[in-house]
């Protein structure tokens, strides 16, 4: 009989080692390494020879192969975000920060789905049946036809699911309360966690349930433990947002069968998660005044162009390093940002403290928001007013240029769609976008320097 022998497993990033150290390697985590147990490999496996396997027959990559059918949740922007909606056999892990409203929305969900007929199944394995109920009669969902169940033990809740017809949907909150009887691991450990995800997804392929497990997040913004089992699922989808705020962004990172880094928008309120049908709307402050250091960004997230307004504000600094605070965007690109003006464009603010950050919790990825956050920057500082109804996207190269960015006429025709009249962006050469807005082109920072300059004067400040 094979022996067990044991591992050390990084329980934040999932690194293996042979001994016990305070600190991981892998992720610089103190005190994360836990002793686990592990079988032994079959005798013999070490220098034998592989078995002889059955041939397996090759087809041609061209083929009709017929759309994946799918389970429409009710709520648009959750199905957004999947892709155009959960299908039957698929795997989807759910991350975010406790409390942002992970379960809260998987409960409508679910509640939406058993409405239309569909068999659906809640396993909770953090909260009593009791809280599931109270959560439910809160959001007027108390009498939906949802199955509930309160279990942590894998096989029991593989053995409740087999009975009788095949749940449509099954939602597992969380992932890290599994624990297998058969791995001799604490549970939440990787080693439960993975052995647990993987009799789940086993199950959803078999049965063609849509599995959806539930998992939390480190402070970092990682998945806690579920990092290591992002491969075995189809879909990961991540709250972004912070929970003081009322505004969730559902986004996808990881999914085979659509789009990733598309983006579901939702209110949170009393009555649950309501989706935000115009997010654009809600990411530009329409109620406020123009002022300095704001400027709308038109960027793609997803398949859907989306406006964001960007601010900055840019104050004169007593401290020998002045601060530089960002939130929803690259702190490094900012670092950037501020050295291509200060390089090529020869505007000073190495002796200024610089504030950045994007409205609504949206956080942007995309090098496109370059010139609209070099715009904000500089309008902060000059008191001046980008006019009100222009928007801004380009790629700031390092020589001071304004590049051009994918998807331009996509994007102006958002901001054409919500109001906007004037448009700022990089000159395109022979072929220029065709739109309707008045624009502005330019070539260097130097010209933005300038053009913000011309502007009229803000708030002035009080010396």
């Amino acid at each position: 009989m094979a022996k067990s022998s044991s591992t050390y497993v990084c329980q934040s990033c999932g690194a293996v080692s042979h001994k016990w150290s305070g600190q991981c390697d892998s992720c610089d985590q103190w005190n994360s390494i836990i002793e686990e147990k592990t079988d032994a490999p079959a005798s013999g496996a070490k220098g034998a020879r592989l078995p002889k396997g059955r041939t397996t027959r090759l087809v041609d990559l061209k083929g009709e192969s017929p759309a994946p059918p799918r389970i429409l949740s009710g709520i648009a922007e959750l199905d957004r975000a999947t892709g155009g909606g959960f299908v039957p056999g698929s795997a989807v892990l759910i991350g975010g920060d406790p409390g942002i409203g992970k379960s809260t929305l998987l409960l409508q969900a679910l509640a939406a789905l058993g409405t239309s007929g569909q068999k659906v199944v809640y396993v909770t394995g953090e909260e009593a049946i009791a809280q599931v109920r109270l959560r439910a009669a809160r959001l007027g969902l108390a009498d939906a036809p949802v199955l509930l169940a309160a279990e942590t033990n894998v096989s029991d809740i593989i053995a409740t699911l087999n009975e009788g017809e095949p749940p449509a949907v099954v939602v597992i909150d969380s992932v890290q309360t599994l624990w297998s009887p058969v791995i001799e691991s604490a549970p939440g450990t990787v080693s439960q966690l993975k052995a647990g995800s993987e009799a789940l997804v086993r199950f959803a392929k078999t049965k063609g349930a849509c599995v959806l497990l539930v998992g939390h997040v480190t402070k970092d913004g990682q998945i806690a433990g579920p990092k290591v089992i992002e491969h075995l699922v189809d879909t990961v989808l991540y709250f972004e947002g912070d929970r003081g705020h009322q505004f969730r962004i559902l986004r996808a990172v990881k999914n085979r069968f659509g789009p990733t880094d598309e983006i579901g928008v939702f209110e949170m309120s009393d009555g649950g998660l309501q989706e935000v049908t115009n997010p654009s709307r809600l990411f530009m402050g329409e109620a406020e005044q123009a002022a300095p250091g704001t400027a709308v960004f038109a960027g793609i997230e997803g398949t859907r162009p989306l406006l964001v307004e960007i601010q900055a504000l840019v104050s004169p600094s007593t401290l020998g390093t002045p601060r530089r605070t960002v939130v929803g965007w690259d702190g490094t690109r900012l670092a950037m940002i501020l050295a291509v003006i200060e390089a090529r464009a020869g505007v000073t603010l190495s002796n200024h403290d610089v504030f950045l950050n994007v409205a609504g919790g949206l956080r942007l990825k995309e090098p496109a928001a370059d010139l609209a956050v070099a715009a904000a920057l500089l309008s902060s500082l000059s008191d001046t007013i980008i006019p009100h109804g222009t928007v801004l996207f380009g790629e700031v190269a390092l020589s001071g240029a304004v590049r051009p960015v994918g998807q331009t006429e996509a994007r102006l025709k958002e901001a054409l769609k919500l109001g906007l009249d004037h448009a700022v962006i990089a000159i395109h050469g022979d072929k220029a976008p065709k739109t309707q807005l008045e624009t502005k082109v330019l070539a260097t920072i130097s010209d933005l320097v300038a053009w913000v300059a011309s502007r009229r004067k803000g708030l002035r400040r009080i010396a």
